[in-house]
Parts: C-alpha cells; structure tokens; sequence
C-alpha cells in the first residue's frame, strides 16, 4: 500500500523533492570499477577544482551528507566553547538543529538577533558584537551566522552581506554562511559566488544541494583554508568521513556541471513567482514578506486551509501563526502543479 502523496500536490519542502536526471546518471558511473576511499578519488579532487573555479580561488572543499553536519562542523571550527554565534531568530541552527552546533562546538552559545525578513539587523548586531566582549562572566562573541536565502524566503543583497561582513571583521569576529539555498541566492541576485561570500568576508559556507537536485552531498567550502586541517579531523570525528566519497563527489560534480545548480535552482524560484502572482489575484489572501527565493509566506483565511487539506495538499501551517502557511517549490514543481493549486486555493476561497 502507497503512503505517499502525488508529487503535485506537496509544497511543504523542496527536501521532497528527488534528484535530477544527472546526478542519478553519475551516481550509477560512480557504481563501476573501483576508487580510492575517503576521499583520495579523482571525482573528490574534480569537485574542488570546480569548486574554486566557481568562486574565483583556490578553495578546500569538506563533502558532507546534510546540511546540519555543514552547519555544526563549520561553527565549531570558528567558535571556541566559551564564544558565541550570532545568528538570527529565525535562524535553521537556531531553530532546527537538534541543539548540534551548541554539542560540535562543546557548549558554545547561540545569541540569537532580529531583523526583518529573517536578516539580521546590523545595529543589533553590532551591539552584540560588543557585548560583554573580553569578560571571562560571559561568553566571548566569536562568529556571526547569515542564512543565505533565509528561512522566510528572502536573500542578503550584495550591499547588506557587506555590511555585515564590515562589521564582522571590525569586531574581529569569524563570518559562516549557511547556505543550503545558496544557489537559489546566487541565482534570484545575478550575482557572483565569489561576490556573495569571500569577497564580503565569509570564511566558510555551508554549501546545499540536497533541497536543489543531489541525493545526499552537501559541502563545506573553506575559505579560510587555515582552517582546513581542523576541519577534517572533525569531519571524521563526526562520523562525516564518507568511505566511498566517490559517490558524494559524482552527485556534486554532476551539480556543478553544466550549472545545472543554477538551472534548477532558477526553476524553483521562477515557480515560487509564478506561485505569488497567481495568489494575489486572489480576494483573502495576504502575501507575507519577501519571497526572492523558493519560499512563500500567506495568510489564508482557514477554509481554504482546510480545502487544501482535503485535497490531499501537504504544507505547513499554523506553526508561526494562525493563519500563516508556508508553500515551496523545488527543481521538480512544473508550472503545471503552481497552477492547480493557485486555481483549488481560488475555489476555496470563493
């Protein structure tokens, strides 16, 4: 018996969604013939040639199987057990994490931020950074945490990603970047990668592909390559040291190929678009906060909630708000699938 729901009718993540055609083609490659392990394969030294070719330098490049193992394993390479992690509220590491940056760094605090759209607010971050700065009473300020696109669906412009990186280095504190949207980022700014991370003080990313088409390959992108050797013990102290990384390594590359990311990730940001001018022409419903990305806030009026749901229609709800729903889309949603729920949201709501 099926437990699944038709692929059309999911908008709650772009985790739902499968792999694209390339990576499912490499990983099938990758299964013939023999490679070295750990990471001495020639598909793991090929992701980082491409790695530091996307963003204009050399890099190291630390592959990963989720996005909290980037996450955790980068803070605690820039944050000591008595430092501290600003990050927003709203934040992935603040929220949804399982507590594991406080556990990989032994103990290092969170600090969490305001600001509008889930970006951090740079006066409030400033006075964070100076905050009990130097005194052994309280924890040190030691890192700041951008998502990149955020949690409700918006992106750091290029000026703003300075800014916080300015105010960073002012303060002498590290600069990490969450990016399991990054690509959605790079793609909704026209932006470079170089532009959007080193180059406005990032000393290490969070690199997601599994929510833009991978299977199970994330990475960590050094920038700071100081901090490479430490990375990598923790990496294999964390259970992350892949022994067959040749499979991990052909998912990316394949990603990497062609910018096949940026195809796909362009994809979902066109449909959430698509998505947000179809619902505003409907009466009842209230588009919420920026949505540059692949994400989508609402308020809709509780029938047409309910309908969805009756429908078979899977996404979130009620977790910020009453009222409040969450819609994604992904590499796979087609305009088809944008246009059948912006017409069921429209029944519901006549």
């Amino acid at each position: 018996m099926s437990t699944t729901t038709p692929t059309a009718r999911i908008f709650s993540s772009d985790n739902t969604a499968g792999a694209s055609p390339e990576i499912v083609e490499a990983v099938t490659r990758a299964a013939s013939g023999q490679a070295l392990p750990y990471g001495a394969d020639d598909g793991t030294a090929a992701v980082r040639r491409r790695m530091s070719e996307i963003f204009e330098r050399d890099v190291d490049v630390l592959l990963v199987s989720t996005g909290s193992a980037a996450n955790a394993l980068s803070l605690a390479a820039l944050t000591p057990p008595w430092g501290s992690v600003l990050c927003h509220r709203d934040s992935h590491i603040n929220n949804d994490e399982c507590g594991a940056p406080e556990f990989y760094t032994a103990g290092a605090k969170l600090v969490p931020l305001g600001g509008d759209d889930a970006k951090i607010d740079p006066a409030e971050l400033r006075a964070a950074a100076r905050h009990k700065a130097g005194d052994v009473h309280g924890v040190e300020p030691s890192v700041v945490s951008v998502t990149q696109a955020t949690e409700t669906g918006a992106v750091y412009t290029l000026d703003e990603l300075r800014t916080l990186g300015s105010i960073s280095e002012e303060a002498g504190l590290r600069l990490h970047m969450d990016g399991a949207r990054f690509a959605g980022a790079v793609a909704s700014l026209g932006r470079t990668p170089a532009e959007l991370t080193w180059r406005a003080g990032v000393d290490l990313l969070s690199f997601g592909a599994t929510k833009n088409g991978t299977m199970t390959a994330d990475a960590i992108v050094v920038f700071d390559r100081t901090r490479t050797a430490e990375l990598a013990f923790r990496a294999k102290r964390a259970g992350q040291l892949t022994s067959k990384m040749r499979f991990q390594a052909a998912q990316l590359d394949a990603y990497l190929s062609g910018d096949l990311w940026l195809r796909n990730a362009a994809h979902a940001n066109a449909m959430a678009a698509r998505l947000l001018e179809g619902l505003k022409a409907i009466p009842g419903v209230v588009p919420l906060g920026a949505a540059d990305a692949n994400i989508l806030f609402c308020h809709l009026p509780q029938q047409v909630i309910e309908g969805l749901l009756a429908d078979g229609y899977v996404f979130y709800h009620d977790r910020w708000a009453p009222g409040v729903v969450r819609f994604v889309t992904s590499f796979a949603t087609t305009p088809q699938d944008v246009d059948d729920l912006v017409r069921a949201v429209g029944r519901h709501a006549a």
